[in-house]
């Protein structure tokens, strides 16, 4: 039975419109730039988004951005961290900050008349923080605690890994979280001076979601009106180095003696990121892919029917979790799978990666070629995904400050789906093509090579440029390997190869 597509359910002829919001952007004197939507409802979303992040950061000290975000809702040049929560607990909702790649974001969700005090202490946080030397040393205890329970966490640890050695430890390569040495040399003096260079009025959106765009005007204008700017230039992306390599951690024993001894894997191709049209081809394919763990709660829509689901979780009982992952930025991204496994199966992770990609280059329907009925599938969960974010105004708000800050308009969820829906087995074919050879162009530095990254005993894991090149992933520089190379608990090969 062929799927039908999102459109082909909708009765009669009449051109369908799944959204249509009610945009509105001002920029002030000063360089801020206010962006709104109006939706019905009883709360409002509001955030702000300043270029920042681990991307900017000086590779040589890097981990600022994760402090600066830990020193979020604290002591300000006009209040101090007790009325600050005071005033937060007044309000109530929710409110965040998370340092991002290419980004440090403030977030809040209140009620429509709490939205003026709320943005009150969310000017407060972003123009004028103080800094206390307290406050920092509760803050870099705090960061030096998270940072080594991070280490234990493979899911949230490995895709650190993978992005430093994609990128050679810069611009993407540099690290979300701080690295542990690094935490006793943070002084007050570096969080003030990454504040005075990035925190800027022409550097930052604020966006709101649930308000008419005078009102926002007004309540922005009257916290922000006034914030002048240390320059009027704004910071560089910088230079995207893709180097690729591979790169082996140590064994890390569970946390708990009840949990299953793993090891893992991630393999990832480099693409052209965020602001390209592969993008949607990219994005079908990791949902067509999918993926999860061996055993997870959930109900329709969760993948089951995906690939690395009914070929690999369902098939090989010694694998505990394998994932399709896309990583976009502006400028470059990440593609690729992770899988988790017994110890003693460590040898074939990258066999499967390896014939789980290449199937995608396939053009014979016995061999694995993509398909209409998954392809349709694929296409109807993405839509589906970007559909239900509409329905929160979190999502909706993050998707609009992020869009604006990294493209400077907006892309409507009417034009994504169409060029979704436009999509077809050949055309998901040729961009997987290009990513998985290697051949995607950027303005940096591209050397398409895959990036490996495993966690155990390398010995184990076997020799995954041999796999790799035997499945015709990656541009591998040299002749064609003609048998695999046995490799020594150092992670050098016994015999004379590339990687040696």
């Amino acid at each position: 039975m062929k799927l039908k597509t999102v459109k082909e359910f909708n009765r009669g002829n009449s051109t369908v419109s799944f959204y249509k919001p009610n945009l509105e952007m001002t920029t002030l004197v000063n360089g801020l730039r206010v962006v709104t939507n109006l939706t019905p409802g009883h709360f409002t979303a509001l955030g702000a988004y300043v270029d920042a992040g681990a991307r900017y950061e000086n590779p040589d000290a890097p981990g600022l951005s994760h402090i600066v975000d830990r020193m979020s809702w604290k002591s300000t040049d006009n209040v101090t961290g007790t009325q600050m929560l005071e005033n937060l607990n007044q309000v109530g909702g929710n409110y965040m900050c998370s340092a991002q790649r290419e980004l440090i974001l403030y977030q809040a969700s209140v009620f429509n008349p709490d939205v003026e005090k709320m943005f009150e202490c969310m000017a407060e946080t972003v123009r004028c923080p103080k800094v206390l030397d307290q406050e920092l040393y509760e803050t870099l205890q705090t960061c030096a605690y998270e940072v080594q329970d991070i280490g234990y966490k493979a899911d949230m640890f490995l895709p650190e890994v993978l992005h430093a050695a994609a990128y050679n430890h810069n611009t993407l390569g540099n690290p979300l979280f701080c690295p542990p040495d690094r935490i006793p040399e943070v002084t007050r003096e570096d969080i003030l001076g990454y504040h005075k260079k990035f925190y800027q009025p022409q550097n930052t959106i604020i966006a709101m979601v649930g308000i008419e765009h005078s009102k926002a005007l007004q309540i922005v204008s009257s916290q922000l009106g006034d914030w002048e700017g240390k320059s009027s230039s704004r910071p560089s992306l910088g230079e995207v180095k893709y180097s690729g390599g591979e790169l082996c951690l140590p064994y890390q024993p569970p946390i708990s003696s009840n949990l299953p001894e793993l090891v893992h894997m991630q393999i990832a191709f480099e693409t052209k990121g965020l602001l390209d049209n592969e993008l949607y081809a990219l994005a079908t394919l990791q949902k067509l892919l999918g993926g999860g763990s061996s055993f997870s709660a959930g109900g329709p829509g969760k993948g089951m029917f995906s690939r690395l689901y009914t070929q690999v979780l369902n098939r090989y009982g010694f694998v505990e979790n394998c994932m399709a992952f896309n990583h976009a930025y502006i400028g470059s991204g990440l593609f690729g799978i992770s899988i988790s496994c017994s110890p003693d199966a460590a040898h074939v992770t990258s066999q499967i990666i390896g014939y789980e990609l290449s199937k995608l280059l396939e053009t014979n329907p016995d061999k694995g070629a993509l398909n209409e009925k998954e392809v349709a599938r694929a296409k109807n969960q993405l839509i589906s995904s970007l559909l239900m974010n509409l329905e929160s105004k979190l999502a909706e708000l993050e998707d609009l400050g992020r869009q604006i800050q990294s493209q400077g308009k907006l892309t409507l969820i009417d034009e994504m789906i169409s060029k979704i829906e436009r999509l077809t087995p050949a055309d998901l074919r040729n961009v997987a093509e290009k990513v998985l050879t290697g051949n995607t162009v950027n303005k940096g530095i591209s050397t398409g090579l895959p990036t490996v990254v495993m966690q155990g005993d390398r010995e184990r894991f076997g020799d995954v440029e041999f796999i790799m090149r035997h499945f015709g992933l990656g541009k591998y520089p040299g002749p064609q390997l003609e048998e695999p190379r046995e490799y020594t608990a150092e992670g050098k090969p016994k015999k004379e190869g590339w990687f040696s």
